[in-house]
């Protein structure tokens, strides 16, 4: 079994180039800055940034052309593709890019709107709101007992109910 996933977080670098190809589906064409940093031999810090180019169809193409802007921070899940083609010159030219399928606005946008927002390329308007920020963690202090939990006792359990 082969896998084809990418995982990212970076910044826009340009701002998403919006197409619609003959068929009517939506089409948007970006990149994205991701960072590595480490420390060479000598023990200098040193820093790289890699640059990918995105493409994102449908419902998902409509919603980065709309919402995504350069500079801000974004998470994106998707596929590596590599397409090719003759250019004009008679050159066989090739490009690599990440094909999105779910995406996550990392910062927040002027309208208030953004911060957690989900995507995903196969669901219509997939969004998942962020946690309230009213909403309490529950805390327990080291040496608060821990409260017994509602469990049959062992002699209840039948093998043969073991699933494995």
């Amino acid at each position: 079994m082969d896998l084809n996933k990418v995982m990212i977080i970076g910044r826009i670098t340009q701002q998403p180039e919006a197409r619609v190809v003959p068929s009517g589906q939506s089409v948007s064409s970006f990149s994205v800055a991701t960072n590595r940093a480490w420390t060479d031999q000598q023990g200098q810090k040193q820093e790289r940034a890699e640059f990918h180019n995105i493409v994102a169809w449908g419902k998902l193409a409509e919603i980065c052309n709309q919402y995504l802007q350069k500079g801000k921070r974004i998470y994106l899940e998707g596929r590596m593709q590599t397409r090719d083609w003759v250019g004009q010159d008679g050159v066989k030219r090739y490009r690599t890019e990440i094909v999105a399928e779910n995406m996550i606005m990392l910062d927040r946008m002027e309208s208030g709107t953004g911060m957690g927002q989900s995507y995903r390329a196969a669901a219509p308007h997939a969004a998942i709101a962020p946690a309230a920020a009213s909403e309490e963690v529950p805390t327990i202090s080291v040496d608060e007992p821990i409260p017994a939990q509602d469990t049959p006792a062992n002699d209840d359990i039948k093998v043969e109910d073991i699933p494995f």
